[in-house]
């Protein structure tokens, strides 16, 4: 009698264990929120409200603009979390947009520094050159979208 009620309590943890495990794996992929960020971590860019209400008085000729050039810095990149768009300006003139939207997990990238886009997700970065993979688990790049420059606005093409 006693020996089964070794096995029973043994299985019955080993059981809970299993559970638990379960548990964390299953929040595998989803995306971070602004408030689990590392206190390290950016917070994603917005576009400017006074920027919002400018572009909405300039007409209805033109698509919205994304940003002014001057609010895109060099060698670096905003994230407009809104658009699910990001913006990079890798050499001075230079502006390239890619999807916001990471290849591995689809988590909603944060951050633009030290040469890369950055998902909180699981740790992946993009070039900002090409939006090509810096570092995995990501294995596929970043769509590049397409955007006109003209004069001081940036727009989605």
């Amino acid at each position: 009698m006693t020996e089964s009620t070794r096995r029973t309590v043994f299985l019955g943890a080993g059981g809970a264990g299993l559970a638990a495990v379960l548990t964390a794996c299953a929040s595998y992929g989803v995306p971070t929120t602004e408030a689990g960020l590392d206190a390290g971590a950016q917070a994603p860019a917005e576009e400017e409200p006074a920027a919002k209400a400018a572009e909405q008085k300039g007409g209805g000729s033109k698509r919205k603009a994304l940003a002014d050039t001057a609010d895109i810095p060099e060698g670096g990149g905003k994230v407009f979390k809104n658009r699910k768009v990001v913006v990079t300006q890798p050499a001075a003139g230079e502006f390239k947009a890619f999807s916001a939207v990471c290849t591995h997990a689809g988590c909603t990238v944060t951050s633009v520094s030290n040469g890369t886009i950055n998902c909180p997700c699981h740790g992946s970065k993009f070039n900002i050159e090409d939006g090509s993979v810096a570092n995995g688990p990501a294995g596929a790049p970043l769509e590049e979208m397409p955007i006109t420059v003209d004069g001081e606005k940036i727009r989605l093409a």
